[in-house]
C-alpha cells in the first residue's frame, strides 16, 4: 500500500508533457508522458532506491518513455533528478507514437485525442 504524501502548498513542475529530459545521475533520456504532483508509487519501489540518492517524496515525479544505449523502458523519476535534454534531439522509444503526434524540433506534441 502506498503511503499518502502530503502535497506542498504550491507544486511547480519544471517539465511538461512532451518535454525531453535526461537523468542527472544515471545515463538515460526520456519523454515526459505523465506527471504526479508528489510521489505516487509503492513504498517498496521507493525503499529500493539507495538511501544516498533517494529523492524527497514531496516534489513532482515524472513518468517517462525512457531509453539508454541498451533498451527502452518506462521510468518514474523525481524532479530533482531530471535535466532538460532538448539539445540531443528526439527519443526513439516505441511507446511515443501511441501518445504523441511527433517531434516539433524542441518537444513532442501530444495527440489531439489525448488532450483533455
Amino acid at each position: 500500500m502506498t503511503e499518502k504524501v502530503p502535497a506542498p502548498e504550491v507544486v511547480e513542475a519544471q517539465f511538461a508533457i512532451g518535454d525531453v529530459v535526461r537523468h542527472r545521475i544515471f545515463d538515460f533520456r526520456g519523454v515526459v508522458f505523465d506527471i504526479d504532483p508528489v510521489f505516487a508509487n509503492s513504498e517498496e519501489w521507493y525503499e529500493s532506491i539507495p538511501e544516498p540518492v533517494r529523492p524527497a517524496k514531496n516534489q513532482p515525479f515524472y513518468h517517462l518513455f525512457a531509453e539508454n544505449a541498451e533498451s527502452s523502458y518506462i521510468a518514474y523519476v523525481s524532479q530533482q533528478n531530471l535535466l532538460s535534454d532538448v539539445e540531443h534531439g528526439p527519443i526513439t522509444h516505441p511507446g511515443i507514437n501511441a501518445v504523441f503526434e511527433g517531434w516539433t524540433g524542441s518537444r513532442y506534441e501530444l495527440k489531439r485525442s489525448m488532450r483533455q
